[in-house]
């Protein structure tokens, strides 16, 4: 049995439990889609693989892990292990900012290149890791039946998301 003075209950519980957590543990997988702005078709198909290895390395710099990637010409989509050392919103505020620098200093479209303001984020358990990067692969068969704003409302279906139609 244990009894504490008034004033002693932090002191003394810190006595105790002295067994720090060494490390932080995490299994989280999220896919990013997000588009060009005013969904057009800028992503030129010749400079995509180059785009996919410079995106890549964003996400390592993070400290996640890319699991697929796949840049169609209106939008993107990533597949990332990522890792709690910053907020989603910054990690692809960051992905999004410097992946348009780096379209613009390469000079691969006319005018200026931009993503459009906002992105979708959806969480998969470790099961759904492989059904979700063969999805990615296969983005340009798929599009072949569906555009990507039916793609796009389709995943905030079955995420369950409320959403705008008119978006």
């Amino acid at each position: 049995m244990l009894f504490f003075t008034a004033g002693s209950v932090g002191a003394s519980y810190k006595k105790l439990n002295r067994r720090p957590m060494p490390n932080t543990f995490s299994q989280i997988h999220l896919q990013f889609v997000f588009a060009v702005q005013y969904r057009e078709n800028l992503i030129p198909k010749t400079h995509k693989e180059e785009l996919h290895r410079y995106i890549t390395g964003l996400v390592s710099n993070r400290k996640a892990k890319m699991l697929a990637i796949h840049c169609m010409p209106d939008h993107t989509h990533l597949f990332v292990g990522f890792r709690p050392v910053i907020s989603i919103a910054d990690f692809i505020k960051e992905i999004k900012v410097e992946s348009n620098e780096f379209i613009n200093s390469k000079k691969w479209v006319k005018g200026k290149f931009n993503w459009q303001e906002g992105y979708g984020v959806f969480s998969y358990s470790h099961s759904h890791i492989g059904s979700v990067i063969d999805y990615i692969h296969n983005q340009e068969m798929h599009h072949q039946k569906k555009s990507f704003r039916e793609e796009y409302h389709d995943l905030l279906r079955k995420f369950e998301i409320p959403f705008e139609e008119k978006y």
